[in-house]
């Protein structure tokens, strides 16, 4: 079976069991989910910060949507992870354009003479130190990624990316039910809590996770929605509820600052 064949029908597979197992959700509904790459690059210190930067902001980021891959984000730490790490966020509309992406970039004329000097880096002067790529697919509930108001303002704005990990499949499966039938996604939405993406990990580090994102004004702002949000009572009834006990037995909260460029 080719690769292509293969990443196919391992997602209509998977969609299946979903379906099956929540009785709610249609291969239709799984189609429209979008799936993430989230990669974050560890940057060299000094100046070579900026070719990586100027190879995403001029050449990544166009190439990527004239492919359909938009809007791309990519951010800089605040805190909660290490300082010279870059975060970007990639959404794909599905796994046909994930897989095909390196070698429509590979032929992309205006993509290799815009990235030429990052392509062309030597092993003494490298764009970066290594990057780490994880694959995400988008809760039924959240299937495509939301853009925050500021972005087209480009007004200050801060993001929260939250890594819930679990101690076993059953658990992971069953946190993400609590944020899409138990109701914790239409909490967030009623109470201001603004979410940007929801994602199962399928690839990547410390599984079984899930990675969502949020954005706020500012910190203060931040603190201010989170302490509604503790306080609400529907979330202090779903909380308690018995069913979604255990679900999450380890929290990462890293906060980030979007780049100039970023479309996020």
């Amino acid at each position: 079976m080719k690769r292509r064949e293969f990443l196919k029908t391992s997602s209509l597979t998977g969609a299946a069991a979903l379906s099956l197992r929540s009785g709610r959700e249609s291969f239709a509904q799984q189609a429209q989910r979008e799936y993430y790459e989230l990669r974050t690059y560890e940057m060299p210190t000094g100046n070579r910060k900026n070719v990586l930067n100027d190879y995403l902001s001029k050449a990544a980021l166009p190439a990527w949507n004239r492919l359909g891959i938009k809007p791309v984000g990519v951010f800089n730490v605040v805190s909660g992870s290490n300082a010279l790490m870059l975060y970007v966020l990639i959404p794909y509309p599905d796994l046909e354009t994930f897989q095909s992406a390196p070698a429509k970039l590979a032929a992309d004329s205006e993509y290799q003479k815009t990235a030429a000097e990052y392509l062309s880096t030597s092993i003494d002067n490298p764009a970066y130190t290594r990057y780490e790529s994880w694959l995400l697919q988008a809760f039924k509930n959240v299937p495509r990624l939301r853009i925050p108001a500021e972005t087209s303002e480009k007004k200050p704005r801060i993001f929260e990316l939250r890594i819930y990990e679990s101690h076993s499949e059953t658990a992971a499966l069953k946190k993400i039910e609590m944020f899409n039938e138990g109701g914790e996604i239409v909490l967030f939405d009623r109470v201001g809590l603004r979410s940007v993406f929801f994602g199962q990990m399928l690839i990547g580090p410390r599984q079984p996770n899930l990675v969502y994102m949020t954005v706020h004004q500012d910190m203060a702002a931040r603190e201010k929605v989170w302490e509604v949000f503790r306080n609400d009572s529907g979330w202090k009834k779903l909380s308690a509820e018995p069913a979604f006990a255990n679900t999450v037995s380890a929290t990462t909260v890293i906060f980030l600052r979007p780049t100039a460029y970023s479309q996020v």
